[in-house]
């Protein structure tokens, strides 16, 4: 029987109220194995946990290997039918996530969009989301989320959470503000942009993609706000691609999780 950190599925699953979880010593991502749950019927809630990847992956395809022990590597099946709420769902998790977090690293975790958490100015950790669509909703949604408990040997420039910091009671956290965070509906609240605001680890800071100019902030779409250049000089909303800075802007970061 697989355990994680002395639990098994069992206990986990009464721990976080959660229908099923689902533990593996090495898989290629969670992120497959929750897809591969939910076109067999998997409830909303269920949980993927493993303790090592060889193929996790991020955005724009990029792909890493995630050494046994060093991190929490997961993924959550949520079935929500609200496709606006989709839309911003990185953006919200990663806001649920930062907020369960801040107790246990002992300083306030920063959000950099779309999907990355900051720590002391250095990656500790991201969100993924892919969903599988039915008839203009979607049918599942995998919400995956890879987090430094130890800052990884491959990544000079990530961090890790504070020494002496548990997977299981980071998970305690985050299990159940990443599922209120699914349940959300509607695009970004004033509230949420307003949290986000005092998390962001790139406004007001020069980038050099997805567009050319000082970051703004978000928009309740999720989008990124960028005030370019020019000529002429205006506000944009920007919906795809990362958020690169300028080489005078980028200490500290990382490139992958």
């Amino acid at each position: 029987m697989v355990r994680f950190d002395g639990a098994d599925e069992k206990d986990l699953a009464g721990r976080w109220s959660v229908p099923r979880v689902r533990l593996f010593d090495l898989v290629g991502s969670t992120l497959d194995i929750a897809h591969e749950l939910a076109a067999d019927g998997a409830p909303a809630g269920t949980v993927i946990l493993a303790d090592a990847q060889y193929a996790g992956r991020g955005r724009m395809g990029r792909s890493w290997r995630s050494e046994p022990g060093a991190g929490i590597w997961l993924t959550i099946v949520e079935r929500p039918a609200d496709a606006a709420a989709s839309d911003v769902l990185s953006l919200r998790v990663g806001l649920a996530a930062a907020r369960a977090l801040d107790a246990l690293a002992g300083a306030t975790v920063g959000l950099k969009w779309p999907n990355d958490l900051y720590l002391a100015g250095r990656k500790l950790a991201g969100v993924l989301i892919e969903a599988r669509w039915r008839e203009g909703v979607p049918e599942w949604i995998a919400i995956g989320v890879g987090i430094n408990v130890r800052p990884p040997r491959t990544e000079p420039n990530a961090t890790g959470l504070p020494q002496g910091v548990g997977r299981l009671a980071a998970l305690d956290a985050l299990v159940p503000a990443i599922r209120a965070a699914a349940r959300k509906s509607g695009w970004l609240t004033p509230m949420e942009l307003a949290e986000f605001e005092t998390r962001d680890v790139a406004r007001g800071r020069r980038c050099a993609s997805p567009a050319v100019g000082v970051v703004a902030g978000l928009d309740e779409t999720g989008a990124l706000l960028v005030d370019t250049d020019g000529p002429p000089a205006e506000r944009v909303a920007l919906r795809a691609g990362s958020l690169v800075l300028e080489a005078s802007e980028r200490e500290g970061e990382a490139e992958g999780l």
